[in-house]
């Protein structure tokens, strides 16, 4: 048997040895009409892969804003309309965030109440059963004076709510340092994003990174969840979801109520000006129902949920309504000393939320009391306006916490007290929206390095049926853009 040495393909496509000229010319074009063919197809697979790709790009949208702005709860709003079944997954565990909140509210009432009670004291002016003295708290500006009438109740309730503070650590402990509110900081500059440098660092996390899911609040809350589903009691509730927090809430809840309701604690609230309802994670008003064996939050109670950002959370919702369109959702820490991470976010992103609380005209950060919150957004606003890199990002501007505003000027707060630039223009809500709204034109349209439009809206981010409505547009609008920019319109 002879076995050829040769290559079989070469053997296979080698023309044949008695090919006529007019075969071999004939059989040329046919393999340059395949080759033809050929690069048409390759041709064809780039640009549908080409179109796949842009078709599957996320829509990448950045939530900026100060601390406390309400930049968290517009992402719960986000996964309120396009994350049900996730959103219910977590219901459970919002409740021990939720009791962090009402417990930092009562701890927050009795150190007030701890403080005048002390300085009552310190006046030497005790009787029998009640106490009575002239208040001189460097809080206070009222220039009347101010008589209190402290009880042995006001003592009884300090120490039947003491326990309160073990609870308040234990949770703070378990929930980690997203728990933790900043109280100083080191940064110096409301800015500190537009140092050179600042957009080449990596995106990455910072040290006291608390959360970083996919899943949003999953895997923090996820921290908690054992503890609270541990000590089973089917004499109270079959599911187990019971423990020993539960336990001392339930037992301090009637004192809770006495403390909030109190007229004498009322009093001094009112004088030292102090409106804790006005705070972030408020739940005073909510004891009754919140405390029990059976509670389950509501919508409404998680999204009110403070619960603060640290470094950056990256968020994924797909929207149902978009084609299937996946959406990533950053959220950011807005604290002075968080800052620095947001320029490496700004290089693809396709549109901003920026949020400004209106209301907070006459209030300071937490983490620097020298500092004016609204100057603080202003300074945030226009840096944000000036960056070139995100000259054609498209930015949304809401101007947030309306509700507190207007519960603020019908207290009859006078805004030109706080600005003097306000003037003598009429003390009313509407009014005084107008003004905040024109001035953060005039900053957009003074630092943009190009002429922009931008779209502005008055929120009130904790109410979730008028949020709805408002993010339902601006999806529309920032998917319109995405779209545009990938040629698919």
């Amino acid at each position: 048997m002879r076995i050829s040495v040769e290559d079989p393909l070469t053997l296979a496509i080698a023309p044949p040895k008695d090919e006529t000229p007019e075969e071999k010319e004939t059989r040329e074009q046919a393999e340059i009409e395949a080759c033809r063919i050929s690069e048409a197809i390759d041709e064809q697979i780039r640009q549908e892969r080409t179109a796949l790709k842009k078709k599957k790009k996320s829509v990448k949208v950045l939530l900026l804003g100060q601390s406390e702005s309400g930049k968290s709860a517009t992402l719960k709003n986000f996964q309120l309309q396009h994350a049900r079944r996730e959103w219910a997954e977590e219901r459970a565990s919002w409740r021990a965030v939720i009791y962090l909140n009402l417990v930092r509210n009562i701890v927050r009432v009795l150190d007030i109440l701890s403080r005048e009670i002390s300085l009552a004291e310190g006046e030497k002016r005790q009787g029998p059963t009640a106490i009575e003295y002239l208040s001189d708290s460097d809080d206070e500006t009222t220039s009347r004076e101010i008589v209190y009438r402290f009880s042995d109740k006001h003592r009884f309730m300090q120490r039947r709510l003491g326990p309160l503070r073990s609870i308040q650590s234990d949770l703070e402990n378990k929930l980690g340092p997203e728990s933790q509110e900043v109280r100083s900081t080191a940064s110096i500059s409301a800015t500190p994003f537009d140092s050179p440098g600042s957009q080449l660092l990596p995106k990455r996390p910072s040290r006291d990174f608390g959360i970083n899911s996919t899943n949003g609040w999953k895997s923090a809350l996820e921290k908690l969840r054992p503890s609270m589903m541990a000590s089973a009691r089917p004499q109270r509730r079959s599911d187990g979801d019971h423990n020993e927090i539960t336990d001392v809430l339930v037992a301090c809840k009637e004192t809770m109520l006495d403390l909030w309701q109190d007229p004498v604690v009322q009093q001094v609230l009112s004088h030292r000006k102090t409106k804790i309802e006005d705070s972030p994670g408020f739940f005073l008003n909510d004891i009754d129902r919140i405390v029990s064996y059976d509670y389950e939050p509501s919508d409404n109670d998680i999204v009110r949920a403070r619960l603060r950002t640290v470094g950056v959370q990256e968020h994924k919702v797909v929207m149902d309504d978009g084609n299937g369109k996946e959406w990533l959702l950053y959220d950011v820490g807005g604290t002075r000393s968080s800052r620095v991470a947001w320029a490496s976010y700004f290089d693809d992103v396709d549109a901003i939320i920026f949020l400004c609380p209106i209301s907070c005209f006459d209030e300071q950060l937490r983490e620097d009391r020298r500092i004016n919150r609204l100057e603080d957004s202003y300074l945030l606003w226009k840096s944000v306006c000036s960056s070139r890199i995100l000259a054609k990002t498209e930015i949304i501007l809401f101007l947030n916490k309306c509700d507190l505003l207007h519960n603020k000027i019908k207290r009859g707060m006078c805004i030109k007290d706080h600005i003097p630039s306000y003037g003598s223009r009429k003390n009313d809500t509407i009014t005084v929206m107008r003004y905040f709204q024109q001035h953060f034109k005039e900053i957009s349209k003074q630092c943009s390095p190009e002429p922009r439009q931008f779209f502005i809206y008055f929120t009130s981010v904790i109410d979730t049926k008028a949020t709805a409505a408002t993010l339902s547009v601006v999806e529309e609008s920032i998917l319109r853009t995405h779209l545009r920019n990938a040629d698919l319109l």
